[in-house]
């Protein structure tokens, strides 16, 4: 009996918590405080709760129906220098020099996205997806297949631009990725595992992310990161807003097994804008170069340096003829701002300064010696000066990854050539990848005639896309490479 006296006097004492509990959940959220305690707190207690705007839920359909049909399939052809050795039929040459065997170039393919930028048919995607390309293939969401020219790339961004020759295609506009805030809700549209338009759905997890996956001199990763499923086949593929406008050319993920794991990185629209007029106008990406060394100012710097705020983009150094050190930045100086714009890590300084051209005037907000001070600067290329770039001859034989001599005139006599550039040696670059040999002799680039160096720097100076060699070896063997710039 005792038992059951004690048994329900624990019940009635659950029983009157859960009541209690109700009760206080319930003025809580009704606004009303909680009754006063008894010889307790002398003040009503509240809840701090939020309570949800009534708006209605977010709804993607819209944003997926105006950018699936404009998010393309690319499929991507090249040679790479196999592991066969295959003879080159040659009976007279190989009486005198013996079977001489050249390593044969083998097909291979990428895949990945585009994105249709305009009804007349400019489509954006990534480098990585057409480098090296011999030829571009683009399939429509309609299944409509067209082969695409490669009008230009730019290796610094990751970005190409490709152009089939269509009218009246579906696009998507740009939109600003400034405006883009964390949290906000993007979807991803791509091609994965070679299916056709897919999206998914994330949110923006962090700006102006460097993840150190471009291998360039002068970079730019300044990423949007999302949790947006994003996975092999989606590179060059959209990033859009729920309004359906283009914030981003998805680029890379964060993978240990290359599948997609949580987070994926996009390329800003701003920044994609910026080198797609570069390539229609000018056919190079037009850069302009502050001229500096630069530190993040964190918690370490600024006890170090006695900066007195953790903020901004430090001056470690100056280079001789830069733009900065002409305009009278110092080393020292902490950069607070690219126009209207906040910099706080070198990520957004690069992305801030690479949107603008040789030439172009900007104005830094800087602090010196705990004064802000405004500093206008002139940028210049990575030359030093403020014209247009193109591509010089050292930077031809660089891309191309050989040494050129001249063929003497008794050779060109016994092979019975007018001319023609000998390959003394090559590196790792475009020839080798197309299984060329040290030895071959150039006779003409894309049935253009090369009887010097200088006939093949011209026509390769403002080449984009495929490019066609034919040559001929020391034993007479003709042959014949393409590869893609």
């Amino acid at each position: 009996m005792l038992n059951s006296i004690k048994k329900n006097a624990i019940l009635l004492m659950i029983a009157i918590a859960g009541g209690t509990g109700g009760a206080f959940v319930y003025k809580s959220f009704s606004g009303e405080p909680y009754p006063k305690p008894q010889g307790g707190l002398k003040q009503p207690v509240h809840f701090a709760s939020y309570t949800a705007p009534p708006e209605a839920a977010v709804d993607f359909t819209k944003a997926a129906e105006m950018s699936v049909h404009a998010v393309v399939h690319v499929k991507s052809t090249y040679e790479e220098a196999g592991d066969a050795y295959q003879p080159l039929f040659d009976p007279f040459g190989s009486f005198f020099w013996g079977d001489r065997r050249y390593n044969q170039p083998e097909q291979r393919e990428a895949t990945g996205s585009g994105v249709i930028i305009s009804d007349d048919g400019f489509i954006v995607t990534n480098n990585h997806v057409v480098q090296n390309a011999k030829k571009v293939e683009v399939t429509l969401n309609d299944k409509r297949i067209f082969t695409a020219k490669i009008i230009g790339t730019d290796p610094s961004t990751d970005i190409a631009l490709l152009k089939i020759e269509e009218k009246g295609l579906p696009f998507i506009g740009y939109g600003n990725s400034d405006d883009l805030k964390v949290g906000e809700w993007v979807l991803a549209v791509g091609n994965p595992f070679n299916l056709t338009s897919t999206v998914t759905a994330g949110i923006v997890s962090a700006k102006a992310r460097d993840i150190n996956i471009l291998n360039n001199q002068y970079k730019i990763e300044s990423f949007i990161q999302t949790d947006a499923a994003v996975n092999p086949g989606n590179s060059g593929g959209a990033l859009v807003n729920t309004r359906g406008e283009l914030v981003g050319i998805n680029a890379a993920i964060a993978s240990n097994t290359g599948s997609y794991t949580g987070y994926s990185f996009a390329i800003p629209v701003n920044i994609v804008k910026k080198v797609v007029d570069d390539l229609v106008e000018y056919g190079e990406v037009q850069r302009g170069f502050l001229g500096i060394n630069i530190k993040e100012v964190d918690y370490k710097l600024a006890e170090e340096k006695k900066i007195k705020h953790i903020k901004g983009i430090y001056v470690a150094g100056l280079m001789e003829g830069g733009s900065a050190k002409d305009a009278g930045l110092r080393e020292g100086d902490v950069i607070l701002k690219v126009g209207e714009t906040e910099v706080n890590t070198p990520s957004q300084l690069q992305e801030q300064v690479g949107r603008f051209r040789p030439g172009d005037k900007v104005t830094l907000a800087i602090v010196r010696e705990d004064k802000e001070m405004l500093l206008p600067i002139v940028l210049r290329n990575k030359n030093g000066t403020t014209e247009v770039v193109k591509k010089s001859g050292n930077e031809i034989t660089s891309l191309l990854g050989a040494e050129f001599e001249n063929v003497s005139p008794d050779e060109l006599s016994s092979l019975r050539i007018n001319g023609g550039v000998r390959i003394k040696s090559l590196s790792g670059g475009k020839l080798r990848m197309a299984g060329i040999k040290e030895g071959f002799i150039i006779t003409h680039v894309d049935r253009k005639e090369i009887t010097n160096n200088n006939d093949l720097v011209e026509v390769l100076r403002n080449k984009k896309g495929g490019v066609l060699i034919e040559g001929l070896y020391p034993n007479g063997s003709r042959a014949y490479y393409a590869f893609g710039l």
